[in-house]
């Protein structure tokens, strides 16, 4: 039985506005969320600041009441209409949502809860929904897959990296020792890191010929080093970009997307999508 068959009238036509944004109403709710969701997270960074907060207080608070009581009206109308209601509170989303609008509330007995409200940022990814971008999303999903299908080979990629930076930090801690900064074999460790990352802090370096001399050769291994899992999970993602086409279609059930043009069930969960 199809799921949406027992959403009807007013309930079906916000379920398609909130969940989905294959209509022109549900990609403008998807707009108009994002607009206030920035919005309300710069109200948050502007009141961190001592002289904006001092000479705006006011107005800054009465904004944060206000996109709280937008973002709770649109909790409110995603638990009414959601058919399964715990599945979306304990749902990524779900919580999300919830902990957006917390925060103000709780300032009310707890001072300095507010600034919590950061965690609103967390929703832009909801950004992914918007103009219908599924071609994105697709290859979001081929990503995570292509991941997953090499965790194994980087796995194996991980631990001769790990290794290669102990081995040369206990090399470089013999050479420089603690006169020139290596004071340990962990702080040798860091050095080997940063190096072979290319990040070049500059806060140790070697000073003895034979110090330099290892470091140009771990700097010249670390740019081979980070084409490594590049190349791994590309290979991978060559044969993922084979499949169907993915929509932003969530599943009435499981609320999951990333579904596959043709689909008729979730492949998440089974549940009937049309």
């Amino acid at each position: 039985m199809n799921s949406k068959e027992k959403l009807s009238g007013t309930k079906l036509k916000i379920y398609e506005i909130i969940f989905e944004s294959d209509t022109r109403e549900g990609k403008l709710f998807d707009i108009l969320l994002l607009l206030c969701i920035v919005l309300s997270v710069l109200v948050v960074i502007l009141e961190s600041v001592p002289s904006i907060k001092e000479e705006w207080h006011h107005i800054l608070i009465a904004l944060e009441w206000f996109f709280t009581g937008v973002f709770t009206i649109e909790y409110i109308a995603r638990m009414w209409v959601v058919l399964n209601k715990r599945k979306y509170f304990f749902s990524f989303f779900g919580l999300v949502d919830l902990l957006s609008i917390a925060p103000t509330y709780l300032s009310i007995f707890f001072t300095g809860a507010q600034s919590l409200l950061v965690i609103r940022s967390l929703r832009l990814i909801r950004i992914f929904r918007i103009f219908k971008l599924a071609r994105f999303i697709g290859e979001g999903q081929n990503l995570i897959s292509a991941i997953k299908s090499s965790q194994y080979k980087i796995i194996v990629f991980l631990t001769t990296v790990a290794t290669s930076v102990i081995i040369f930090g206990t090399i470089m801690y013999l050479i420089e020792g603690p006169e020139y900064g290596f004071t340990s074999i962990p702080v040798s460790i860091y050095w080997a890191i940063v190096t072979m990352t290319t990040v070049g802090y500059g806060d140790i370096s070697p000073h003895t010929a034979l110090g330099q001399t290892l470091a140009s050769i771990i700097m010249i291994m670390g740019y081979g080093i980070i084409a490594v899992p590049t190349g791994i999970v590309s290979s991978e993602m060559i044969e993922l970009n084979r499949r169907k086409k993915i929509t932003t279609q969530v599943c009435p059930h499981c609320l999951k997307e990333g579904h596959e043009s043709d689909a008729i069930y979730c492949k998440y969960c089974g549940g009937k999508l049309n």
